[in-house]
């Protein structure tokens, strides 16, 4: 065993996207950090394909949307539709930019997510990347987690003492094991084949947009991509073997449908079994677990990935407080009971989705109506760290531009703010000022904000880092009591 013992606030198993955000945000707050990831590089495949505005927001907060702007595109939309082509339902994108100040959703390749976020770590002096490093054992200690990992490139057996461990480590995560819990099914296990091309030349019939085809004998899906990049998510049938599903010949067969041989270049086919699972343990003291390691979801919502980086969203600054010792540690049991309603609820709409392309009719039940057309879904936070108003707690805030035109997430910084009007700023008495001082909180009184606070019937809002509202009030004496909540 090697005879140095690093020493560190958190060790983060797993660099995919999820724990890569997750070291940022906690090297964005100065913590020491740890990264230990069992691959040599980064995996130049594609995989998760689409984020929303949330996590565009998250790389603003990370300080990474520069870099991250010049691979992205636009998604515009997605539309479902019967064996014949007709069109059953529509779930569209608005063109332009929403009330988080991007836009709905964002088309990537995996691979340059991962770069933005591995190459972000180099800003942080506190974080480490160990590639090569398989962990092996994990201890909790009375005041500390004991990781032994491998160095997979020299053989040597490396020690991590660590005040907190996070799993990022995907749906065999050995952390989630080490936990305990059952992992709850919620109803959905299929195989499908996921067939990554790069378009030669674009089929005429085939547009920009996501297409879902609703059949009861085979769904499918067409996936736009970035540039010419494009997926499709076609179900197996109970008697077709997974590995002759992923042959050449067979992947084309399968395509044929929708591209001639010579259209398209396969870069990657291969077969998954789409779950829908929630863990019922996500922290046991130290441990904490995010990302796949925590709940599995079908992709036909495109919120696998986002519902991981949600996870970290919502945990990173709850570790900083209590690394700064600014809360007990019991404020990382919000972190569940916060988090697994929200995703519980974006898992069930995409289980639901799943039904529907098994049928050839629209589920007016999909937007609580009779019309073909789908809406985003917002669902709100578990109960946790919220208070005030019954509205609009535990939901994000937006973001508009403020004046000068920089986005006020930009303004705000990584910590609380207090949201409310110019006036009632002007009637803050000197010992509440004190109060938000000492707790770091920024006072905003942007005229920008001016639209949403009346539309709530507020004239103040708590918001929290990861920009879900804390509490709305009032008058200066219900911030007074949101403000000592903290």
């Amino acid at each position: 065993m090697g005879g140095v013992v690093h020493r560190v606030d958190v060790a983060v198993i797993g660099c995919g996207p999820v724990g890569a955000m997750l070291a940022n945000l906690l090297g964005l707050q100065g913590l020491r950090v740890a990264v230990l990831e069992r691959e040599a590089a980064i995996r130049d495949l594609p995989r998760a394909v689409h984020f929303d505005a949330e996590i565009m927001r998250l790389l603003q907060t990370a300080g990474l949307v520069e870099a991250m702007l010049p691979v992205l595109d636009i998604s515009p939309g997605t539309k479902f539709v019967d064996p014949g082509g007709r069109l059953l339902l529509e779930w569209p994108r608005p063109a332009a930019i929403g009330p988080q100040g991007w836009h709905a959703g964002y088309r990537f390749h995996q691979p340059d997510l991962e770069k933005v976020l591995c190459d972000g770590l180099s800003r942080w002096p506190g974080v480490t990347l160990r590639r090569q490093a398989e962990v092996i054992s994990v201890e909790r200690g009375a005041d500390a987690v004991e990781l032994l990992y491998k160095d997979l490139a020299g053989g040597e057996i490396q020690h991590i003492n660590a005040r907190f461990a996070v799993g990022c480590d995907g749906a065999q995560s050995l952390l989630r094991h080490v936990i305990g819990g059952a992992m709850e099914d919620l109803g959905f296990e299929e195989r499908w084949l996921a067939a990554d091309v790069i378009l030669r030349r674009p089929p005429p019939d085939l547009g920009a947009d996501s297409v879902r085809y609703c059949d009861g004998r085979r769904p499918a899906a067409s996936i736009s991509g970035t540039g010419d990049r494009r997926r499709w998510e076609i179900a197996l049938l109970p008697e077709e073997d997974s590995e002759s599903m992923t042959r050449p010949e067979s992947v084309l067969r399968l395509l044929e449908r929708w591209a001639a041989p010579e259209e398209i270049e396969v870069e990657r086919a291969a077969v998954y079994t789409f779950r829908a699972a929630i863990a019922s343990r996500w922290r046991l003291g130290k441990l904490l677990i995010a990302g796949d390691a925590a709940h599995l979801t079908p992709p036909f919502l495109g919120q696998g990935l986002c519902a991981g980086l949600r996870d970290v969203a919502n945990l990173a600054w709850k570790l900083g407080r209590v690394l700064r010792g600014q809360d007990g540690a019991s404020l990382l049991d919000t972190y569940h009971s916060e988090r697994e309603p929200h995703v519980r609820e974006y898992i069930e709409m995409a289980v639901r989705i799943g039904g529907l392309m098994k049928t050839s009719a629209p589920e007016p039940l999909l937007n609580g109506g009779g019309s073909a057309r789908m809406d985003l879904i917002e669902p709100r936070l578990g109960p946790g760290l919220c208070g005030g108003l019954p509205e609009p707690r535990g939901r994000m805030a937006p973001q508009p531009m403020a004046d000068g035109g920089i986005g006020l997430d930009d303004r705000i910084g990584y910590r609380f703010a207090a949201v409310m009007r110019g006036d009632v700023a002007c009637r803050l008495s000197d010992d509440l000022w004190a109060m938000l001082r000492a707790r770091d909180v920024a006072v905003v009184t942007d005229s920008a904000y001016g639209p949403w606070l009346d539309g709530i019937g507020a004239e103040a809002v708590l918001v929290r880092p990861d920009r879900y509202v804390f509490g709305a009030a009032h008058d200066a004496n219900e911030m007074r009591a949101l403000v000592a909540a903290l």
